[in-house]
């Protein structure tokens, strides 16, 4: 799986604080996170073990809850602390128009 290029997703408003939302960009899914405090996050949107739609899952500060069987994967890592496969995490910020700006 390959990193996406820089492209801009669209305008930060459109994730509402605490929940995320699906991009396709090229050929992969990509999740991206609008926390609390306003900042944002970017994984793989489909969890390695039965294929749940992470962008739909809770979200604290660090990780995302998988909504089909509660697998964890820490917001800026990927990584899994319940022991699953990793998704790929991806740069992403808001400039200052307030688009999301993946890569």
């Amino acid at each position: 799986m390959s990193a996406p290029t820089r492209q801009v997703l669209g305008t930060v408003d459109e994730i509402p604080l605490g929940e995320g939302r699906v991009y396709t960009v090229g050929e992969e899914q990509v999740a991206v996170f609008r926390l609390t405090d306003g900042s944002v996050r970017a994984l793989g949107a489909v969890c390695p073990h039965a294929g749940g739609p992470l962008a739909d899952g809770l979200i604290d500060g660090s990780v995302v809850v998988c909504p089909l069987h509660n697998n964890t994967f820490e917001l800026t890592t990927g990584c899994s602390p319940t022991g699953q496969p990793s998704v790929p995490s991806y740069p992403v910020h808001v400039d200052a128009d307030g688009q999301l700006v993946l890569g």
